[in-house]
C-alpha cells in the first residue's frame, strides 16, 4: 500500500539518490515551485545527490537553460539527464541511419546540433520522402495539434517501414493550465499502426542508466520522483526501486479536492486501475 506523506523530509534520511522529474514537479513549463526546490536543496545539504531526470527532447545544456529562466537554482541539482540525451546518443549510433526526418518544433533543433560528438557531421534532416528514419520531439504546433493530424504522414512512413527514434516517451504535460500532446502520444499511434518505435527516456533503462554514469557511479539508496504514472512510476518499479508520486501533477483531478493533500481512498483505486502501485505519493513536491 503507498504511504502518503507530508513532505520529502520525512524520509530523506532513506535514500542517497533522487531520480527527480522536472515538469509537473519542480516547474509547470512557465515557473518553478519553491517549495520543490527548498526540498532539494535541503536534501542535498543533507549529504544527498539529485538527478533531474525529464522526458524532454532537448540536450541537456538546453534544459539547463530553461530551468535558469525559470528560476530553479543552481543548488537543487548536481545533474541533469534528458531522454533527448539517451535518444540523441542513439542516432548518433545509426540507430535509425543517417537520414532523417524531424517531427518536432522548431525548438527542439538543438537535439541535431548541440553536441560536441563528431558523428553528429554525418546525420542528415531531410524530407519524409528521402528519410531513413523518423526523430519525433513533439508535434509541429504543441499548441494546436493532436496525433490524429499525423496519420496521414504516418501511413507514409509505415508503407516504407521507418523506425521512429522517439526522444520524448510522455503522452501529455501541462503547460500552466494548459495540456499539450508530446511526442511519445505521436509514437504510441504509430506503434499502434504497426511501426517500430525506439524509446530511451523513463520508463526505459537507458536513461537511468546515463544518470549513474553522470553522477559518476556514486548512488547508493536511490528514489524516483515524478507525476507519471507510465513513466516516473513505472521506470522505477522496471528498475527494482522505491518512488515518490506527486499527486498533484498529471492525475491531479483524480486525487480528491485538495491537490496538496490526496484521499489515501481515490489513489488506491486509481493505482490499483494503473496497476502500479508508488512506494510513495506527495500532493506536490515540498
Amino acid at each position: 500500500m503507498t504511504r502518503i506523506i507530508e513532505s520529502l523530509d520525512q524520509v530523506a534520511a532513506d535514500y542517497d539518490v533522487l531520480f527527480c522529474d522536472l515538469w509537473g514537479c519542480v516547474h509547470n513549463g512557465e515557473r518553478h515551485y519553491p517549495a520543490a526546490t527548498d526540498a532539494l536543496i535541503r536534501f542535498r545539504q543533507g549529504g544527498g545527490r539529485v538527478a533531474l531526470m525529464t522526458n524532454a527532447p532537448r540536450p541537456a545544456a538546453l534544459v539547463q537553460a530553461q530551468i535558469d529562466r525559470m528560476g530553479v537554482p543552481p543548488e537543487a541539482w548536481d545533474v541533469i539527464v534528458t531522454s533527448g540525451d539517451a535518444a540523441q546518443d542513439a542516432m548518433l549510433a545509426g540507430r535509425i541511419g543517417q537520414d532523417v526526418w524531424h517531427l518536432g518544433p522548431e525548438k527542439d533543433h538543438g537535439f541535431f546540433t548541440e553536441t560536441p560528438d563528431p558523428r553528429a557531421a554525418g546525420i542528415r534532416r531531410v524530407d519524409l520522402d528521402a528519410a531513413h528514419g523518423i526523430v519525433a520531439t513533439g508535434p509541429f504546433d504543441e499548441m494546436a495539434d493532436v496525433p490524429e493530424d499525423y496519420r496521414a504522414r504516418l501511413d507514409a512512413a509505415l508503407a516504407r517501414g521507418l523506425p521512429m527514434l522517439c526522444a520524448n516517451p510522455d503522452l501529455v504535460v501541462d503547460l500552466g493550465e494548459t495540456r499539450i500532446y508530446c511526442a511519445g502520444a505521436i509514437a504510441q499511434l504509430y506503434g499502434e499502426m504497426g511501426g517500430e518505435v525506439l524509446y530511451f527516456g523513463k520508463p526505459h533503462a537507458p536513461i537511468y542508466d546515463l544518470a549513474r554514469r553522470r553522477l559518476d557511479g556514486h548512488t547508493g539508496r536511490e528514489l524516483a520522483i515524478g507525476d507519471g504514472i507510465g513513466t516516473d512510476i513505472a521506470g522505477a518499479v522496471a528498475q527494482g526501486i522505491d518512488s515518490l508520486f506527486v499527486t498533484g501533477g498529471l492525475a491531479a483531478e483524480h486525487m480528491g479536492t485538495d491537490v496538496e493533500r490526496p484521499d489515501a481512498a481515490l489513489l488506491t483505486d486509481w493505482a490499483a486501475a494503473q496497476g502500479i502501485v508508488p512506494t510513495l505519493a506527495i500532493g506536490r513536491l515540498r
